[in-house]
């Protein structure tokens, strides 16, 4: 699973927020508690791919529903975020 960073369509939300990519294909939205934000950003790098424990699963609201998935991400005081592979060169499913 890789984490890229991304940017709130809702302008009144404090949450940072990430758009987790399960596949190239596939993307669930993630909120990060704004009181957290600076303890994940360290462990948030682009193009990294990371390993994720101890989070929450919540059905998407229609109000925060920025993509077309049911389900969102909810980072929590215990979520842990540890670089699984660094430097991992991009696979390209389409060639």
């Amino acid at each position: 699973m890789s984490l890229c960073l991304s940017s709130s369509s809702n302008r009144r939300s404090r949450h940072p927020s990430i758009n987790l990519r399960v596949s190239p294909y596939s993307v669930i939205f993630g909120f990060i508690p704004a009181g957290r934000a600076n303890h994940y950003m360290p462990s948030l790098k682009a193009g990294s791919i990371v390993k994720v424990d101890r989070f929450e699963v919540a059905r998407c609201s229609s109000m925060y529903k920025i993509i077309d998935h049911s389900f969102l991400i909810r980072f929590i005081s215990p979520t842990i975020i540890d670089e699984f592979i660094t430097g991992a060169p991009e696979i390209n499913l389409q060639a």
